[in-house]
């Protein structure tokens, strides 16, 4: 059993929240259970509006090309990010993208542009790639799956130069910059050096990429003791480099007046399931940890039932009360989860209602675990 990484746990800073931007079909749920959520842009733009009004700081927009977990349609996610920049006023909007599809000069000038557009709140989510077919198809190179890590590294080292440093010059595996400068540079805000850089994977050589690069790790769906292992892996990387990453955690949330009513609405979830999209959805990524020399990595050890939510957003048992679940939520931030990034059957009710009933207590039982802990919560 992992110890949990308790010197790890900021309880000085209030915990940050995400959604995921519904801009595929079918929700987040590969069920015909009924999800009032669209992904159209109108729905979308209502949405983010409530979000940034709900206390939430996040939004991330997910990246599909061919259709799969039962999404046949989806908008391409820098586009649609930039759009919702464009609607919101505080809100932050992380763009999910693929190296392999980018070139990283041209995501960091386009990356530079939404940072002026939106006065600094453009975000990036790097995607080493799971779905074979996306690059096959569109004739691009398919590397196995620890050398998609090698190429991440490079992508993020390169985005990081590029918006840092003038005549910056990296030579590479994947990549050769020979002393470029973008101008102009990223917005200077306070407290940021540059577009947050967020990542995820579950594997060994993710978890490695993530300590050396990035500024924020996702990862999906975890129980407590697993989510510790997951980050003790990032900060073993981490340390030798120097580094303080932060730490993003999947989690689907269902809230309901009772923990019975809300344990229901996942049974009937998982009874309506879509069989054949989530079989289809399993068989593509079992590569993801099936591919690696040591067996672990997204989705390797996730039930047909975990699938169904297709990051393991169950897992993170988000369901209840609001009183259960927000004693969850702090459960976590003291194993050192910095955000929580969620999702819902129906997003505009659901995340209004997590905004109005959830985050108040969350901020109550983070002031008391701060006191605690001798440390006085910084609240902005």
């Amino acid at each position: 059993m992992s110890t949990p990484p308790q010197n790890h746990a900021d309880l000085a800073t209030p915990l940050k929240f995400a959604y995921w931007v519904p801009n595929v079909s079918g929700g987040l749920v590969v069920s015909t259970i009924e999800q009032r959520t669209d992904w159209s842009f109108d729905y979308n733009k209502k949405l983010a509006r409530i979000a940034e009004n709900s206390g939430f700081e996040y939004a991330l927009t997910q990246t599909r090309y061919a259709a799969s977990y039962g999404a046949d349609k989806q908008h391409e996610a820098t586009s649609f990010s930039l759009a919702l920049l464009g609607a919101t006023e505080k809100l932050k909007v992380i763009a999910a993208v693929h190296p392999g599809m980018w070139h990283p000069g041209v995501l960091a000038k386009f990356m530079i542009t939404a940072d002026h557009l939106s006065n600094g709140r453009a975000a990036v989510n790097i995607v080493s790639g799971w779905l074979k077919d996306e690059f096959v198809n569109f004739g691009l190179p398919w590397l196995e799956h620890d050398e998609r890590y090698v190429r991440t590294e490079e992508f993020i080292r390169i985005l990081r130069g590029l918006w840092t440093e003038k005549e910056f010059s990296q030579a590479g595996k994947y990549y050769n910059i020979n002393g470029f400068t973008l101008q102009p540079g990223p917005v200077d805000v306070p407290g940021r050096a540059h577009p947050e850089i967020f990542f995820g994977g579950n594997s060994t050589a993710a978890q490695a990429t993530a300590g050396r690069v990035a500024d924020w790790y996702f990862s999906n769906g975890k129980d407590l003791e697993g989510f510790s292992e997951n980050i003790n892996g990032v900060l073993a990387a981490a340390a030798p480099v120097g580094r303080k990453p932060r730490f993003g955690l999947n989690g689907f949330v269902i809230a309901r007046d009772s923990e019975k009513e809300a344990r229901e609405t996942l049974r009937e979830i998982v009874a309506k399931a879509h069989k054949p999209a989530v079989q289809g959805f399993r068989d593509a990524v079992q590569e993801a940890g099936a591919s690696t020399k040591d067996g672990k990595g997204m989705w390797a050890d996730s039930s047909f039932e975990d699938l169904i939510q297709y990051n393991d957003g169950f897992k993170t048992q988000l369901i209840g009360t609001p009183e259960q679940i927000a004693t969850r939520i702090v459960e976590y931030k003291k194993r050192g989860v910095n955000l929580f990034l969620t999702c819902y059957l129906h997003f505009q009710e659901e995340v209004a209602a997590f905004g109005r009933d959830i985050l108040p207590i969350v901020r109550e039982l983070e002031a008391e675990a701060a006191r605690k802990a001798d440390v006085e919560l910084v609240v902005a």
